[in-house]
């Protein structure tokens, strides 16, 4: 049985954040209910392509329902609140004053479902100078220093690849969420919860804040270094197009040991003996030398034959994956982790699976919906509608309706 069998979610959630975070508890057994505006949906699902299922809205939108509801039609805003008392969690990431404007906050839903969850993701907060501050990922992982930790020592700050802004905030609200629910099975009581992205953000800084003397300096960027010879080297092209911007193997040695197994791997003993690398202090010293040293090394090999040997040896180093890579590595592929799917504006598609594996509970991947594609039977099996009433309701513009293609 899936761990979260029986867990209901409204979803008023949009992009990452708060779309993340309702499909990891999907992904746990939940059953996540998408509330959209009929016509448009979530503004994920144009990102980039215009398309109403985007790549971006499919790779974040798996094992949801989608159900269209006009919250602006009186009537539309009625049916969520008749549908309220069916479900344990409510869940929104809008913008600064959305909720306040549909008048959907804690207390009118407390009053209908006293039991209910009722979570809110903000950029910024409810409360304090910035609340009524806008904010994406990139905005949050500027507000919570990880650009400033991130570069060249010698360069500017810069945007970290990862949106963990985003995703990592959605991590957080669906511990709490669980944390919340489990707490309900023992006190029948719900809760208020709030989380901002730039707060959340701050606990995958941790690390480099432990460099920053209890927040009295301020902690570098050290690069792709982090003391010699843990670095970035180049390698030969792994492709027969001869591609080799993602041609590197990431080398991590943390202890003597390490040390002297990476030198014995690479052939080159005598780096040992040799006084310039003797201890940490004269390697971080002579570090550009011994980086030559180790490139000549990793030049000669593929990432994958460069990761393979040292790895195998005892040496920490990971191939520089790219996004093609990450689904075509015969690591992932033996473990499961790649799945594919038919999806019908993309026929076959793949998609990453969830990281946790749980022996007791197996949530298969299912795709992410299509706009209103779940409309009549959710609002059948909650509220008891029949296809009269589906036609009515359409008819008014409190749901359906054809999807609305971006620029066109």
């Amino acid at each position: 049985m899936p761990a979260l069998d029986g867990m209901r979610i409204l979803d008023m959630t949009q992009y990452e954040a708060g779309t993340s975070c309702t499909q990891a508890l999907a992904w746990l057994g939940a059953d996540v209910v998408k509330i959209e505006q009929p016509g448009v949906g979530d503004p994920g699902r144009g990102v980039r392509t215009g398309a109403i299922n985007s790549p971006y809205f499919v790779n974040w939108n798996s094992n949801k329902r989608s159900v269209t509801l006009n919250l602006r039609e009186p009537r539309g805003r009625e049916l969520l609140l008749e549908m309220l008392p069916h479900y344990d969690v409510f869940v929104e990431n809008y913008g600064p004053g959305v909720i306040e404007n549909l008048n959907l906050g804690y207390e009118v839903m407390k009053d209908i479902n006293p039991a209910i969850i009722y979570a809110r993701l903000k950029g910024f907060g409810l409360s304090g100078p910035w609340a009524d501050y806008k904010c994406f990922d990139m905005i949050a992982q500027a507000a919570a220093g990880a650009f400033s930790v991130t570069g060249e020592p010698d360069g500017p700050p810069m945007l970290p690849g990862a949106t963990v802004g985003d995703s990592g905030t959605g991590v957080e609200l669906a511990l709490a969420i669980t944390a919340a629910y489990v707490q309900k099975q023992r006190t029948g009581e719900g809760q208020f919860i709030e989380i901002t992205m730039q707060e959340a953000m701050t606990y995958f800084m941790r690390t480099r804040i432990a460099y920053s003397e209890w927040g009295e300096q301020v902690a570098p960027r050290r690069g792709n270094s982090a003391g010699a010879p843990t670095d970035l080297y180049p390698c030969k092209p792994a492709r027969e197009d001869g591609d080799n911007a993602n041609d590197y193997v990431y080398v991590m040695v943390v202890t003597s040991r390490m040390w002297d197994t990476l030198c014995a791997t690479i052939e080159r003993p005598d780096l040992i003996l040799d006084p310039r690398f003797e201890d940490m202090w004269k390697r971080n010293e002579n570090g550009k030398e011994l980086y030559a040293e180790v490139a000549k090394w990793t030049r000669e090999r593929t990432k994958w034959e460069a990761m393979e040997q040292l790895g195998a040896a005892g040496v920490p180093a990971s191939a520089v994956l790219d996004t093609y890579d990450l689904f075509h590595n015969p690591h992932f592929e033996e473990r499961g982790f790649v799945h594919e799917l038919e999806h019908p504006d993309y026929g076959q598609i793949r998609l990453l699976g969830w990281a946790p594996r749980m022996s007791a509970s197996e949530v298969p991947l299912k795709r992410a919906p299509l706009l209103g594609e779940h409309t009549a039977t959710v609002l059948s099996d909650d509220l008891g509608l029949d296809s009269r009433d589906m036609q009515q309701l359409e008819a008014a513009g409190v749901i359906g309706g054809p999807p609305v293609i971006a620029g066109k």
